[in-house]
C-alpha cells in the first residue's frame, strides 16, 4: 500500500511592509517632540548641535531646527527714540522738583510763606513773589532791606548745567502816573529788570541766559475788585525753564 504523502502546511508569507512608514512616523513624532521640546530652551548651542544631527538622519537636508529659534520683533526706531526722549524730559522733570523742594525749603525756614509761593507748570518753575517784600507802592527800586532775600535767590538760581530765567513784573489796575512811572506797563518792566540786576551780580550766574520782561496788569492772578487780590496780584514772577520739552526737543 502506498503511503499517503502527507501535504505540507502551505508557507504563508507575512507582509512587513508596513514597518517602513510605521518607522518613519515614529521617528518624526520623536523629531516633533524634540523640537517642541528644544525650542523651549533658550540654549542655542544645543539647538545647532541637534540641527545637525537630523540634518544626517534626513538624507543630510537641511536641519529641521536651523531656523527654529524665533525671529527677534524689530523695535521701531521711531518707538526707541520715543523712550529715549520720554527718558530725558521725564529727568528733567525730576530736576525741577528737586530745585522746587530747595526754593521751599529756603521759604519755610525764612517764614515767608505769605510773600513766595512756587509752582510747576507746563512753561518750568514758576516762583512768585508779592511785591510787598521788595518794592514800595509805586517805586521800582529794591528796598535796602531785602537785598539779602534777592541775594539769596540768586545762590538759589544757580544750576549745572545752568538754565534759562525769566524774570517779569505785574501790577494791579490802579493807575499810576508819578513823575518816574506813566503807567502800570512800565512800573512792572522796571521792577523786573531791578530784580534780575540784582540777581546777576552773583558771578556764578550766566547773565546771557536773563531776560525781563513786565505785563503790567493785564495777566491778573486773582479778581482786582478787592484789597487782597490787588495784592496777589502786585507781583514778581521768577520762570525757571526746562532743558528738555515734552517732545523731547532741547529747548532753546
Amino acid at each position: 500500500m502506498s503511503k499517503r504523502r502527507k501535504r505540507k502546511k502551505d508557507d504563508h508569507h507575512i507582509d512587513e511592509s508596513w514597518l517602513l512608514p510605521y518607522s518613519d512616523l515614529m521617528t518624526l513624532l520623536l523629531a516633533l517632540f524634540i523640537v517642541l521640546f528644544a525650542s523651549s530652551s533658550v540654549d542655542e548651542v544645543k539647538l545647532k548641535q541637534m540641527s545637525a544631527v537630523f540634518s544626517e538622519i534626513f538624507d543630510g537636508g537641511q536641519g529641521v531646527m536651523d531656523n527654529a529659534a524665533p525671529t527677534p520683533v524689530p523695535i521701531p526706531k521711531d518707538s526707541i527714540g520715543t523712550n529715549n526722549e520720554n527718558t530725558s524730559y521725564i529727568e528733567d522733570q525730576k530736576s525741577l522738583t528737586e530745585i522746587q523742594d530747595r526754593v521751599d525749603e529756603y521759604i519755610a525756614v525764612n517764614e515767608l510763606e505769605n510773600q513766595f509761593e512756587t509752582k510747576l507748570t507746563d512753561e518750568g518753575l514758576l516762583v512768585t513773589i508779592r511785591d510787598s517784600i521788595l518794592f514800595s507802592p509805586g517805586m521800582a527800586d529794591i528796598n535796602p532791606e531785602y537785598i539779602g532775600i534777592a541775594d539769596d535767590i540768586a545762590e538759589l538760581l544757580v544750576f549745572d548745567p545752568p538754565r534759562h530765567i525769566v524774570v517779569t513784573g505785574h501790577t494791579d489796575n490802579v493807575p499810576i502816573g508819578n513823575a518816574q512811572f506813566q503807567s502800570n506797563w512800565e512800573l512792572s518792566v522796571m521792577r523786573a529788570v531791578n530784580f534780575l540786576k540784582s540777581i546777576v551780580r552773583n558771578e556764578e550766574i550766566n547773565p546771557l541766559l536773563f531776560s525781563a520782561k513786565g505785563y503790567g496788569e493785564f495777566q491778573p492772578i486773582e479778581s482786582n475788585e478787592t484789597a487782597d487780590g490787588r495784592s496777589k496780584n502786585r507781583r514778581v514772577e521768577v520762570l525757571i525753564q526746562p532743558l528738555v520739552l515734552e517732545d523731547g526737543t532741547a529747548f532753546e
